[in-house]
């Protein structure tokens, strides 16, 4: 807007609006602005900035919805131990399976006397020969008695299973009061930084109560040094 000098007369003021309404009828704005400053009268200008065009935003910008991470289908999932129980002729058998749980195939791992009942019987009173595999009945669901699966990230379950397969291959003998197959699940549990109970103890109650003491947790993450 334009602020005029106070101090013009009246023919000075109807003289410039002429010229002013003269430069909007004809498009001569800036003529009109040459012309009030030949005039030698002073005056004041106020710029006001014109507003910025607003972009204008549709209705279908405004309802997108949040975008959702899409899962990765090469993912195989977790790895996993499952410390279990079975039935046998006597008080049962301790034994781990271990794996992927996005794969079918299981490996198990269990110290057990080699051989018939005859090793079984000695092995209560000296150290036998043992096998560290499967035995007869630790892929029955129907024997089971007690289970506790915990599951491992692959950096760990690398290590862990290393550590199954080395026990294996060093655990040559078998007895009941010592070397049996409740001691032989624990040391594994132990690696893994699981809490575990005393050995001498009925397999079901050994998996049972290991699983209670460590609350159930079902993962398990191994310390820097493993």
């Amino acid at each position: 807007m334009v602020r005029a000098n106070r101090n013009r007369t009246p023919l000075q003021l109807l003289g410039a609006v002429g010229v002013l309404a003269a430069s909007v009828a004809f498009g001569t704005g800036s003529s009109a602005a040459q012309q009030l400053s030949a005039s030698g009268e002073q005056h004041e200008t106020t710029i006001i900035p014109a507003a910025k065009p607003r972009a204008s935003v549709s209705s279908e910008t405004r309802s997108i919805p949040d975008v959702k991470p899409v899962r990765s289908s090469a993912a195989k999932g977790p790895y996993y131990v499952d410390f279990r129980a079975r039935t046998a002729a006597s008080y049962g058998h301790a034994f781990v399976w271990f794996g992927k749980t996005s794969e079918k195939k299981v490996e198990v791992a269990g110290l057990h006397p080699a051989g018939d009942e005859t090793p079984y019987i000695l092995g209560h009173l000296i150290w036998v020969p043992a096998e560290t595999g499967a035995s007869y009945g630790d892929l029955d669901v129907q024997y089971l008695t007690a289970n506790y699966r915990v599951y491992l990230n692959e950096p760990d379950a690398k290590k862990v299973f290393a550590y199954i397969k080395h026990l294996q291959a060093t655990s040559k003998v078998w007895n009941a009061q010592t070397s049996n197959c409740t001691n032989f699940i624990g040391q594994i549990a132990t690696f893994m930084g699981l809490k575990v109970p005393f050995h001498l103890k009925k397999p079901e109650e050994y998996v049972n109560d290991l699983k209670e003491m460590n609350g159930g947790r079902q993962t398990a993450q191994l310390t820097s040094d493993r």
